[in-house]
């Protein structure tokens, strides 16, 4: 065999072994994404969709955003991130609120009663998070009801509380979220 057709035989052969593991590193993506995600540092990732079963008392829909994964950042060290409520009064009793991640990074639903002095006024520690000691429910698992280590994108999560008449403010307590604007208020009459 000529030194040409040996160099074209392994690269042939390079071809192939590389399109194998090409192939093998993709189906093993779709694989895990559509089979529940991946778990990376303690977090889970992939194409989660899943969906409630019925749910007591009155449901209030929660939207969580971001501009997308990688947590881009806005002009100023602003992270483009927000909490959607619908709808924004329901009656006292059982509410159970359905949190869907529409975003590409990890969030979190925590209900807390409204601080006096209005909404987003919670004090940040130094590491981007809130006092979450006045908690009265939280949704931070994907796919499950409760708490857990956040909502992944594109899963939904979701919690039951009991609330009396009063305003509540809905928070995500990812590091850094509740500072950049990722918070809504829920009226219970």
């Amino acid at each position: 065999m000529s030194r040409a057709a040996r160099q074209l035989s392994r690269g042939a052969v390079v071809a192939v072994v590389a399109g194998a593991v090409v192939l093998a590193l993709a189906s093993t993506v779709v694989v895990g994404g559509l089979s529940g995600g991946f778990r990376v540092r303690g977090r889970t990732f992939g194409l989660l969709r899943c969906s409630p079963p019925t749910l007591a008392g009155s449901v209030v829909q929660v939207t969580l955003r971001d501009a997308g994964s990688g947590g881009r950042m806005m002009g100023g060290g602003l992270m483009m991130v927000s909490l959607h409520a619908s709808p924004g009064g329901v009656a006292s009793g059982q509410v159970s609120f359905v949190a869907r991640n529409a975003g590409g990074l990890v969030h979190e639903l925590v209900v807390l009663p409204l601080p006096a002095d209005g909404p987003g006024t919670r004090p940040t520690g130094a590491d981007g998070k809130i006092d979450e000691s006045q908690s009265l429910g939280e949704s931070s698992r994907s796919c499950a009801a409760g708490a857990g280590d956040g909502i992944a994108p594109g899963a939904t999560g979701w919690v039951t509380v009991t609330l009396a008449p009063g305003r509540y403010e809905l928070v995500c307590d990812e590091p850094w979220h509740y500072a950049n604007g990722m918070f809504d208020v829920v009226t219970v009459a």
